[in-house]
């Protein structure tokens, strides 16, 4: 705990105190709003200051009182419950700050767009991109983002055929951004007469949302515009118009390489409204794998600091014959399934954004 009390180590309490203060000085100049954009960025990195100095300042109040506390015992009090339940938030707590403390990228104070893919294999991938999809929602619930169903596709026995969510709040793709890749699950299946072991790949993408102040050019005639029949909240309540709209996008990458994106919505009331959120969410996904491709450019200079691979397959969830959920990336594991699949996966972001740091040392 030392490493964070002190004012020049990890957290550097007194530089962020310093930073809230030239930025609100920047905030109350006359010609602030002159440049919108810049104006927003700004206004960003003086909520994202604000909000960890708030969290360390309510740290410091609970190791205060711990210590209060802690006086009372040598004097004879039992306050030892007292100690325990203190102790317990503040770990809470200090856990929660070591998290926005790692979220240094550009785009990490972003809402995020979760989109899944069921891999090969019908109804068991299916069955299990639902799972996934549940298990991010429950993530979101948990702490305390808003979670909005942007695209749904039932599966024609179990499982969703594809799906995307919205989560917006605080630093939502700077922590989901660590679930980016193809889940792997292992288990008995429950449509197996037989109860054979099956294995499922479903793929998460995941992708800042952008907003006014990032432009990506995008040819309309590149882009193939598809109506369907939306289906309301749920999936139920099929409409009897095609207000379900599908920008099927296909061009060429900065590194040459030809690519086909795809984004649907069917949240909104009218075609023109889900259109124009498709859009976005095209966008937003083509800016993802162009951050991709820069990253990996970065990655070749940094290999031979790392000894983690980055491969596509993140994870391996075990159901059978044994519980055990891994991380390939990092070798982080738990045999808690229960509770990752409840959405408990705060300790898997937290391995990878500590290790995510430790290549850009």
């Amino acid at each position: 705990m030392s490493g964070w009390i002190c004012s020049g180590g990890i957290f550097d309490y007194d530089k962020r105190k310093i930073n809230i203060i030239e930025l609100q000085e920047q905030v109350q100049a006359p010609d602030f709003w002159d440049d919108p954009d810049k104006a927003k960025q700004v206004m960003r990195r003086l909520d994202s200051e604000k909000s960890l100095v708030e969290s360390w300042d309510e740290l410091n109040e609970l190791r205060s009182s711990i210590q209060v506390y802690q006086q009372f015992q040598q004097e004879g009090e039992d306050v030892a419950d007292e100690i325990n339940k203190e102790a317990v938030q503040f770990r809470k707590k200090l856990k929660v700050l070591e998290l926005k403390n790692m979220l240094t990228g550009d785009d990490d104070h972003r809402d995020a767009i979760v989109t899944f893919n069921p891999g090969a294999g019908g109804t068991e991938s299916q069955d299990w991109a639902q799972m996934l999809f549940r298990m991010y929602s429950r993530w979101a619930e948990q702490n305390n983002y808003t979670v909005s169903i942007i695209e749904l596709q039932h599966g024609d026995v179990a499982g969703i055929k594809s799906a995307t969510l919205e989560i917006n709040g605080p630093n939502a793709y700077g922590y989901l951004k660590a679930e980016s890749g193809v889940h792997r699950l292992v288990r008995i299946s429950p449509f197996d007469s037989n109860s054979r072991r099956h294995t499922s790949f479903c793929s998460v993408f995941v992708s800042p949302l952008i907003d006014d102040t990032i432009e990506i050019d995008i040819s309309e005639s590149d882009v193939e515009l598809q109506r369907f029949h939306a289906s309301g909240a749920g999936g139920q309540n099929v409409n009897k118009v095609e207000t379900g709209v599908r920008l099927i996008w296909e061009g060429i990458l900065s590194d040459g390489t030809s690519e086909r994106v795809v984004a649907e919505c069917q949240q909104e009331r009218s075609q023109m409204q889900n259109r124009e959120k498709a859009m976005i969410m095209l966008k937003s996904k083509i800016y993802e794998l162009e951050k991709n491709i820069k990253e990996r450019e970065m990655q070749k200079l940094q290999d031979s600091k790392s000894k983690i691979e980055w491969g596509s397959q993140i994870r391996s969830y075990v159901f059978h014959p044994y519980n055990m959920i891994k991380d390939h990336r990092t070798e982080f594991e738990t045999s808690d399934v229960d509770g990752v699949m409840d959405g408990d996966l705060n300790e898997f972001i937290k391995s990878f954004l500590m290790a995510q740091a430790g290549q850009e040392i």
